[in-house]
């Protein structure tokens, strides 16, 4: 019986193309817009930690003086970094930041790029559950005993070793030499939680390094440095001295007992430097925190309160294009009430006129929906290429393929109910009698 209505259904489509075109556009737009703004909401709220959300924390400290900013700084100095290193109480922890520079490597064909690179720490691949195809990260000795290793990923690794196992080779960075320990997989999270201060939907950094060596190769800083005092950064060694604050700090604490025996360590630590004339700003009551990833990524506002009302603007306007979809449809069942009287004389029923006529209304849906990811696809990719918007939220996610047919059905079912149900009352006496 379904396919017999869905071949009326169709043919009815067919005998009206400017009445169902107008509702499949109708649908189509409204859909379209629905999609556009519920799939940057998704990419943007994913949390791509998964059940590691509640054991990372981001470890913050309010080390700037009275009078400066009202918020924790997302980032730490390098000599509060060195200092936490030290503590033996979380499982891993991670200092890290972005920097940059010229890759290239001896007999390869491919130019020398400029290429994210990412100062980090050893245990920053097991903490963020990073993927290797060859090879592993370097030895945990490495982050105190600096030394000139990488991990690079498939991308770099195909474009300038030819891919494959190169583990033991060497890359260059800008002029200096790097033995490859690691090669990681695809690996690309959304957000970019380990750091969003440089962009959440960015792309992950194609190359690792010692965060250890940093004082010896001075990597340029190619993320945020705050400052809440005037300090010139003369040498490499003032920025390293100073109060700028411009690096990322993660400990793993894998349950509360743990939380509070980092959060006591950390007191101490704030008192100790107090007592060294840091921390001066006595207003405070506290002067750190824990965030895990979850309440990072809404302390960081990754989901602006914009997006939210897009979502809410997008979905009035497809009830809009629904109440017109309704009145189309309304005109256009009422059109066939005579065709609807004479079958009802011989024996249709009233539940098989209606479910015939929202058959034809789940198949005017449909199309709405195919064209409305359409419709989708080339709003994004517009506001991508035109608007400044991030690459990773110009891409529709896999998951509207899915959701877009269950909302093109509801909706559309949602405006053809009361056409349907006002068609399928048609009194057969009233049209036999016209005959």
């Amino acid at each position: 019986m379904l396919t017999h209505y869905m071949d009326l259904g169709w043919r009815s489509i067919r005998k009206t193309p400017v009445l169902s075109a107008l509702m499949v556009m109708a649908i189509s737009i409204g859909i379209g817009i629905t999609l556009i703004s519920l799939n940057v909401f998704q990419l943007m709220s994913h949390n791509p930690a998964g059940e590691r959300s509640s054991v990372l924390h981001m470890t913050q400290l309010w080390s700037q003086g009275p009078d400066s900013w009202e918020e924790y700084s997302a980032n730490l100095t390098y000599q509060d970094t060195m200092n936490l290193r030290q503590s033996d109480i979380p499982v891993r922890s991670v200092a890290s930041f972005r920097s940059g520079g010229a890759i290239h490597a001896e007999g390869s064909d491919a130019e020398p790029e400029m290429r994210s690179i990412r100062v980090t720490d050893s245990e920053f691949f097991a903490m963020f559950s990073v993927p290797f195809l060859y090879g592993g990260s370097w030895d945990k000795s490495v982050d105190m005993e600096a030394a000139h290793v990488v991990v690079i990923n498939e991308d770099l690794n195909r474009t300038f070793l030819g891919g494959g196992n190169n583990v033991g080779k060497i890359i260059y960075l800008d002029v200096t030499p790097y033995q490859i320990v690691g090669i990681i997989d695809h690996w690309m999270p959304r957000p970019k939680y380990y750091d969003v201060t440089n962009g959440s939907m960015n792309f992950a950094e194609s190359i690792y390094v010692p965060f250890s060596l940093t004082p010896h190769e001075e990597f340029p800083v190619w993320g945020n440095t705050s400052g809440w005092q005037f300090e010139p950064l003369i040498t490499y060694n003032d920025r390293l001295l100073s109060e700028k604050t411009w690096i990322q700090f993660w400990a793993e604490l894998p349950d509360e007992d743990a939380q509070m025996q980092f959060s006591q360590w950390l007191t101490s630590y704030v008192e100790q430097q107090q007592a060294l004339g840091r921390f001066t700003d006595n207003t405070r009551t506290s002067w750190m925190r824990l965030l895990d990833v979850a309440e990072y990524l809404t302390d960081s506002e990754v989901v602006p309160e914009d997006n939210r009302i897009m979502i809410g603007l997008s979905a009035l306007f497809l009830a809009v294009c629904l109440v017109n979809i309704l009145g189309l449809l309304l005109t256009k069942f009422l059109k066939r009430a005579p065709e609807v009287g004479v079958r009802r004389a011989i024996g249709a029923s009233r539940r098989q006129i209606f479910l015939q006529h929202m058959v034809e209304v789940s198949l005017i849906g449909l199309l709405g929906g195919v064209i409305g990811l359409v419709w989708a696809w080339f709003g994004l990719t517009t506001l991508a290429d035109h608007l400044g918007m991030e690459e990773a939220l110009g891409r529709l996610d896999p998951s509207m393929w899915i959701m877009t047919p269950s909302i093109a059905l509801g909706a559309a079912m949602l405006a053809g109910m009361y056409p349907a149900w006002v068609i399928c009352r048609t009194q057969p006496s009233v049209y036999l009698k016209s005959q």
